[in-house]
């Protein structure tokens, strides 16, 4: 099932050039975040990412960032896999009145950028949404229920919640920094594939 899944989004006709590459430079402006040691790299249900691949984010040139931010997904994640969460946080977002123009540091900013990017794949149709943030129908639903001058009340309370995708996963993230380290494109590109299959995994049934 998951390669059918992953063979469904390869044949998507709605990822244009213009949303992937806004998607590789989300991706390159996080790992510059943890580079920075600007994001803690907090995952939603409180765990960490491992110190060491944090470092070794850190360890990477900003070219090296650059080529391991060519994903055709997000390496970063706003629990938009949490559909009760967001059905909570969009149902009402007319209602929340929070100042948030004074926040001006680097993972507020990413945030606003993400969380207008998330709404923007959401309004159009297809899988863009699933395929590129892992996020799920309901959540696609809610997103499309707003118009953007919601979203910047959402920023301050969304942003602690900026983890790394699959932050867990360490295999995967110490493939794709030993990867990029090495500047091997045919290795790094094996790599950023892979992460196809663990989106796939994802979206699976769980047992």
């Amino acid at each position: 099932m998951q390669e059918a899944i992953v063979g469904s989004w390869a044949q998507e006709s709605h990822l244009s050039a213009e949303t992937l590459g806004s998607l590789r430079d989300l991706n390159h402006r996080f790992l510059d975040l943890a580079a920075a040691g600007s994001c803690d790299w907090a995952r939603p249900r409180g765990a960490k990412l491992s110190p060491g691949l944090a470092g070794q984010v850190a360890l990477l040139s900003a070219a090296q960032r650059a080529a391991a931010a060519a994903c055709p997904y997000a390496l970063f994640d706003l629990r938009f896999q949490d559909d009760g969460h967001w059905g909570r946080r969009l149902r009402h977002a007319g209602e929340w009145r929070v100042a948030d123009e004074s926040v001006v540091d680097d993972t507020a900013s990413f945030v606003r950028l993400a969380l207008f990017y998330a709404w923007h794949v959401a309004s159009g149709a297809g899988l863009k949404a699933q395929l590129l943030l892992g996020m799920n129908d309901a959540t696609a639903t809610a997103f499309r229920g707003i118009t953007v001058n919601h979203l910047p009340a959402l920023v301050v309370t969304e942003a602690v919640h900026l983890s790394a995708r699959w932050g867990d996963c360490t295999v995967f993230w110490n493939a794709l920094t030993a990867a990029a380290s090495r500047t091997e494109p045919a290795a790094l590109r094996r790599v950023q594939l892979h992460g196809l299959q663990l989106a796939a995994a994802a979206r699976l049934p769980r047992p």
